[in-house]
């Protein structure tokens, strides 16, 4: 299997990725500048965190409009796994590859710490490593994280099933209480009606190897590589 990491001006988190992606598929990803309007055929391809274009504007707007967008929107279409993480997530729903909008976190203020997450669903090629129901730990780092959508929206993603994490209590509880953002319905991470657009705030490349804290990401990466395979 062979992967793509799409790397803007102010990414900050490719090279993590990098990192998860090659343990788990035992090969380096490209490394894709987004200038560039075409990709290498790939299995799958990863919009990374950190704060691309600096967040001008409007996270994820101008990184949006970058040449390679077309290009990932192209694969999208054509069924290849998509893997938006933070500021990735934000890209995604900028590029109207996902519904809905990423908004300054309730508290006003960064929020960087492990959180909890309830599995939603393991039914896509990012998630079929855990089990409906199961709770992970992962950390996140952003200031607009907080999921909005239209009540319609929401209604669509909870009736297909299309929430595929969860924030949460460490008890697995999804309440206020385990809501670091105020993101709609505790919304962590969501998928496409195909189901191969995954955008979640949370950072599982991040948790890859218990020596860094924790290994709980590290499952969502193995599984793409199965699915691939």
């Amino acid at each position: 299997m062979s992967a793509a990491v799409i790397v803007f001006p102010g990414s900050n988190c490719d090279r993590d990725v990098a990192v998860a992606l090659e343990a788990a598929l035992g090969r380096p990803p490209a490394m894709v500048w987004h200038r560039e309007s075409t990709l290498p055929r790939v299995d799958a391809i990863v919009v990374p965190g950190g704060f691309a274009y600096g967040d001008y504007l409007r996270c994820g707007a101008m990184a949006a409009q970058s040449p390679v967008m077309a290009e990932v929107k192209r694969r999208a279409a054509a069924g290849v796994p998509v893997l938006g993480i933070c500021n990735g997530f934000q890209v995604l729903t900028e590029a109207g590859l996902l519904p809905g909008a990423l908004m300054h976190n309730a508290s006003l203020s960064f929020i960087c710490r492990d959180v909890d997450l309830r599995v939603e669903t393991a039914g896509t090629p990012f998630t079929a490593g855990y089990t409906p129901g199961q709770t992970i730990r992962l950390p996140v780092a952003h200031n607009e994280g907080n999921y909005f959508a239209d009540p319609d929206t929401l209604m669509a993603l909870e009736d297909e099933g299309r929430v595929a994490f969860r924030y949460v209590t460490p008890a697995g509880e999804a309440s206020a209480a385990g809501n670091p953002n105020g993101s709609r319905h505790n919304i962590a991470g969501i998928v496409n009606a195909a189901g191969n657009v995954l955008g979640l705030m949370p950072h599982p490349e991040r948790a890859v190897d218990a020596a860094l804290g924790g290994s709980d990401g590290a499952a969502m990466f193995q599984a793409l590589a199965l699915v691939a395979a």
